[in-house]
């Protein structure tokens, strides 16, 4: 059975990326869970009547954006938010020596509140929306370092309790895939400057208007359906933001 009929894709498009497309949509509708494993290449390249070849680029570019994942004689699966290297891909803070080190969180606050025209234009929300905000507070190495303010949209995580988020065992990406069945597969970044307000200041223990890296980031599930609206308040004193990392073809 070929599928791809059902998956509207620009003009012109090579096969791959149709292929791509069409799988994308298939986990979009939960055909496949986080931790499954996918159908074989042979049954795949079956059901959209394309060569091996084909199936198989569309899966290697899933695999390189860690949606999907490889296991030498065992196959494909779904990729799972667990407490390993690509925790990494999303969280970039590390101290100024280059350490990396997995945070330690305090929840803040948490509430329930009619989401704001900003919040609305990250998250694509209509009028009248409800989100979840809270804040995190988290360390480094012992240090306090950034305050993280974030946005959910209720509708995609129903029913969200503060007790939830306090009693979490591994991250909060983890958390949403978890118990909600979002899975957070790629973020836009922007990076600005800004000033500790009172909160801020009281919270990271810097002076109040003590210049602050701001992370601006809008987070996304498949086809770029955005799930998490995040803004960071990070204390340089110590620590930096790490960009990815590129490996150059020469």
């Amino acid at each position: 059975m070929n599928n791809l009929s059902s998956f509207a894709m620009p003009l012109g498009s090579p096969l791959y990326e149709q292929i791509k497309h069409a799988l994308l949509a298939a986990l979009a509708h939960g055909e496949w869970k986080q931790g499954d494993a996918i159908p074989p290449e042979k049954v795949l390249a079956e059901r959209f009547g394309v060569s091996i070849g084909t199936l198989r680029k569309a899966i290697d570019e899933l695999a390189a954006e860690n949606i999907l994942v490889r296991h030498q004689g065992r196959g494909t699966y779904v990729a799972v938010h667990t407490r390993n290297p690509h925790f990494f891909k999303f969280f970039r803070i590390v101290r100024q020596d280059g350490k990396k080190a997995y945070p330690t969180t305090q929840l803040m606050r948490f509430r329930r509140a009619r989401a704001t025209a900003l919040v609305r234009e990250k998250l694509g929300l209509a009028s009248g929306a409800h989100v979840f905000e809270f804040n995190n507070v988290l360390s480094l190495n012992g240090d306090v370092v950034m305050v993280d303010e974030i946005c959910l949209p209720e509708a995609l995580f129903p029913g969200m309790t503060e007790q939830q988020l306090r009693d979490r065992p591994s991250t909060l990406y983890s958390l949403y895939q978890d118990a909600f069945g979002v899975n957070v597969i790629g973020t836009d970044e922007r990076l600005r400057t800004g000033l500790a307000d009172p909160t801020h200041a009281q919270w990271l223990g810097v002076p109040e208007g003590q210049p602050l890296l701001q992370i601006r980031r809008v987070a996304y599930s498949y086809h770029r359906m955005p799930v998490e609206w995040r803004v960071s308040h990070v204390n340089t004193d110590a620590y930096e933001y790490l960009g990815q990392e590129h490996v150059a073809n020469n």
